[in-house]
């Protein structure tokens, strides 16, 4: 176990985080709905212009889901005394690299790395 971050002050923003993701999604699931094909109530431009706000709403809901799933991940590790720690490595992640993302998994000479490889 880490002592020299604040395990609480990550878990709390963490876990606000979380509430803002689910709420968030509460509030997108009607810009994933299908795309009415009916011609004769919606122009072509209209439809597309409908089906691109569908696929753009599609991306951010991954992009979240993804930022949901590494929160989560983030809680289970506090809770395993793993937090602060790279999957990889296992060395220490910089508490500034923490601070700026409570979720993040590699030190920075690991993310480094698998970007460059």
């Amino acid at each position: 176990m880490r002592h020299d971050i604040k395990l609480k002050y990550f878990k709390t923003r963490l876990e606000q985080r979380l509430k803002e993701i689910t709420a968030e999604q509460q509030r997108r699931k009607d810009g994933t709905a299908p795309v009415e094909l009916d011609q004769a109530r919606i122009g072509r431009l209209s439809r597309m212009d409908a089906m691109q706000q569908q696929a753009m709403a599609k991306a951010a809901a991954r992009l979240t889901d993804l930022e949901k799933q590494r929160i989560q991940s983030a809680l289970l590790r506090i809770r395993a005394d793993e937090y602060g720690y790279c999957v990889i490595c296992e060395e220490e992640i910089a508490q500034g690299r923490l601070q700026f993302d409570p979720s993040v998994l590699l030190c920075i000479s690991c993310a480094e790395e698998r970007e460059a490889g």
